[in-house]
């Protein structure tokens, strides 16, 4: 995350923001703040270099709202891979027949801005049962007063994970968000970057990996649409398709409860490196 210069007579403000208040400076901060991460991520686009796809253990397309102030997410992702790969690669795991569960912890400090944290963990046959790594992840919002037209968040995601379960074992992504409700129908589009700082790709920069979701409200409850996952390689200058990662759900959300999440679905990649099958479920609670 990148935070806005200022001297000693903006400490005011600054507490201001801290303890929610929301003043006209407050919102300027706060505008600064996030305009400068979209020409971060603009700037980022232009010099994006190759990167291998992010391993399944958190399959899900942002919405752009953070937590509630003073709230705290418990979230369990649970993945299982029904046909997978099936002979070690880069000194990975493969990846058949295997379960990722990953716990999340996401609170909310203000109206605006949220940090998750998440511990990964696999469950397999040989040798795959193990603790695999942990992230942590800031994120701030425009807040609903700016009359935006479309929700928007910005998220960044870094960490380490051990390099039997993914070759790059500290990596880092930026993720945008950009998300609207029209009646019944929901869209949103995570145009993501990740970037790998130890590992096989450590010298290879930024790669593209779009995440996309559309729904529509079956009923006051039940949702259903469709997710995408992506990993295209460098951007205007994407890898042959055969190199790609693309998986597509068929996914539901159940909203039953302000204060439960649960989504479901079921999913197919297309290339050949792509994991063919996999089963994902996200149940979370809000404290």
């Amino acid at each position: 995350m990148q935070f806005v210069e200022g001297s000693t007579s903006d400490l005011p403000q600054i507490a201001g923001i801290v303890l929610g208040q929301h003043s006209l400076l407050t919102l300027k901060y706060m505008r600064r703040l996030l305009l400068n991460n979209l020409t971060l991520i603009f700037c980022l686009l232009i010099s994006i270099n190759k990167l291998k796809a992010q391993d399944n253990y958190e399959i899900q397309v942002y919405g752009s709202e953070t937590v509630e102030k003073g709230k705290t997410m418990l979230e369990l992702h649970s993945n299982f891979t029904l046909k997978g790969s099936q002979s070690v690669s880069n000194g990975e795991f493969p990846t058949n027949h295997v379960e990722h569960e990953t716990i999340e912890v996401t609170h909310g400090w203000t109206t605006w801005f949220e940090t998750g944290f998440y511990f990964f963990n696999s469950i397999g046959d040989g040798n795959r049962t193990a603790y695999v790594g942990s992230h942590i992840r800031p994120r701030i919002a425009a807040p609903e007063s700016w009359g935006w037209p479309v929700g928007v968040s910005i998220s960044t995601e870094f960490g380490f994970q051990k390099s039997a379960f993914s070759a790059n074992t500290s990596t880092l992504e930026i993720r945008p968000i950009i998300d609207k409700k029209w009646q019944k129908l929901y869209l949103s589009v995570n145009p993501t970057l990740e970037k790998s700082f130890k590992g096989p790709d450590q010298n290879r920069g930024f790669t593209f990996s779009p995440n996309v979701k559309s729904s529509y409200d079956i009923t006051k409850i039940i949702t259903l649409g469709l997710e995408y996952y992506g990993s295209t390689g460098p951007f205007f200058h994407y890898d042959p398709y055969r190199q790609q990662d693309h998986q597509l759900f068929l996914a539901t959300d159940l909203n039953f409860d302000p204060a439960w999440e649960f989504n479901a679905g079921v999913g197919y990649g297309f290339p050949q490196r792509s994991d063919k099958e996999i089963l994902k479920i996200i149940i979370g609670r809000r404290f």
